[in-house]
């Protein structure tokens, strides 16, 4: 199956993935051709698939690439399927407007791209308490001891244009004082069980190739950081949520249900 578009295919081969799946993948070959501009570009596909037993799938925008790859397809019989002008079609005929036909519109650098990218340089920059400055700044700050996730979540939450930073929660080290002074409902503590903060430990020790049996990963240490954790974010009085055995989305899921919630009650 040949995946033509004049942009960069994504949703074309997605599509094609997609319908392959229902036959169990078999022996179909998906060849994706991106950012097909011009005729000669339909003229040297089709004479490539010619002969073959194939289909051409395809997501191009412009009436003439559309019309030229129909017609040379149909002269050497290949069947082509048209992923996005039905769709187009239907939605002109509802709106009554024509669309633009302008190729790449959805990988367009949008306002939301670029809020994106700023909350990934937010996450970054203010990671694990470098500055507490980060804090007064942040959309939610996420707090707890160490190997809790903190820096994944707040990547996961960059990804939804959310800029938080994240503070780590020491016995030894008093937590910045601007933590107490944002609203409580901006801030989010994690914790975990001590037998399984026990072993992500005692495998972080190994791949520094240390030994497990420093006390970074002694119980002693562990139950000794959760308490003094607990009773921070008590003193906060912020959200907290479980993450032992939940994978980054499902803490984040948790987050972002318990952000929006806020959102909605200043509103």
């Amino acid at each position: 199956m040949y995946v033509l578009s004049d942009s960069v295919g994504e949703t074309a081969e997605l599509v094609a993935k997609a319908a392959v799946s229902q036959f169990n993948h078999g022996s179909v070959e998906i060849k994706r051709i991106p950012y097909v501009n011009s005729i000669s570009d339909i003229h040297d596909v089709v004479e490539e698939a010619a002969g073959q037993n194939c289909i051409i799938a395809y997501t191009l925008v412009l009436p003439e690439l559309r019309e030229a790859l129909v017609q040379e397809a149909d002269r050497n019989n290949i069947i082509v399927v048209d992923i996005m002008g039905p769709l187009m079609n239907a939605l002109g005929n509802i709106t009554k407007k024509s669309p633009i036909l302008e190729p790449g519109l959805v990988h367009r650098l949008d306002e939301e791209y670029f809020r994106k990218v700023e909350a990934i340089e937010f996450a970054v920059k203010y990671d694990d308490g470098k500055d507490p400055r980060g804090i007064i700044k942040a959309d939610l700050v996420i707090i707890g001891v160490s190997r809790t996730s903190k820096t994944p979540l707040c990547m996961y939450l960059a990804h939804k244009r959310i800029k938080a930073a994240n503070v780590p929660l020491v016995p030894e080290v008093s937590p910045p004082e601007e933590i107490f002074k944002i609203p409580s409902s901006k801030v989010i503590g994690l914790t975990v069980s001590p037998q399984q903060l026990n072993v992500i430990r005692q495998e972080r020790l190994r791949t520094l190739g240390l030994t497990s049996h420093a006390d970074y990963a002694s119980m002693e240490r562990i139950l000794k950081e959760l308490d003094y954790a607990e009773k921070i974010m008590k003193k906060i009085g912020c959200v907290t949520i479980d993450a032992t055995n939940k994978a980054v989305e499902e803490t984040a899921s948790k987050v972002l249900e318990h952000y929006y919630r806020s959102q909605r009650q200043k509103q």
